[in-house]
């Protein structure tokens, strides 16, 4: 199958792992879909996690005390903004972990509100999604109710 830098047929591989081509009459999560979802999710952890050492090694080698204010709330911005990126990318990879554990415990790819199987595709886009789209759509239509 051709590739080109991480594409295949024009779609974008997540976390370098290329789309899961099913096969016929394969069981819904059986274990080469478990298996192609722990590598993806994996491989994103492991991600997240070197975004998270550059981070720290940037903040370290970056810090400076700059004499003008200008200068240092400019800094003190551009490293909050990066703590902010950071700590979401903290609870996303905790997100990741639950998720492997689910896989471990056989209940990956099935909603959390109906049952029924969220779809590899879906699972392509969001591997962590728990829940089916109908079932996501509603849950945000009824945030947008409450909110509004």
């Amino acid at each position: 199958m051709p590739t080109n830098k991480g594409k295949t047929l024009g779609i974008l591989a997540l976390a370098g792992v290329e789309p899961y081509q099913e096969k016929a009459n394969e069981e819904y999560m059986g274990v080469p879909q478990q298996e192609h979802f722990k590598k993806i999710l994996d491989a994103w952890r492991i991600q997240l996690r070197e975004e998270v050492d550059r981070t720290v090694t940037h903040m370290q080698d970056e810090a400076a005390n700059f004499p003008d204010p200008v200068d240092r709330a400019a800094q003190e911005e551009e490293f909050s903004l990066e703590l902010r990126t950071r700590d979401r990318e903290r609870k996303l990879i905790k997100k990741i972990e639950k998720t492997l554990q689910l896989i471990e415990e056989d209940d990956f790819g099935f909603c959390n509100s109906c049952g029924i199987e969220i779809g590899i595709r879906r699972l392509e886009a969001r591997p962590t999604a728990d829940l089916c789209i109908e079932c996501k759509t509603l849950a945000e239509i009824k945030e947008r109710q409450m909110a509004g």
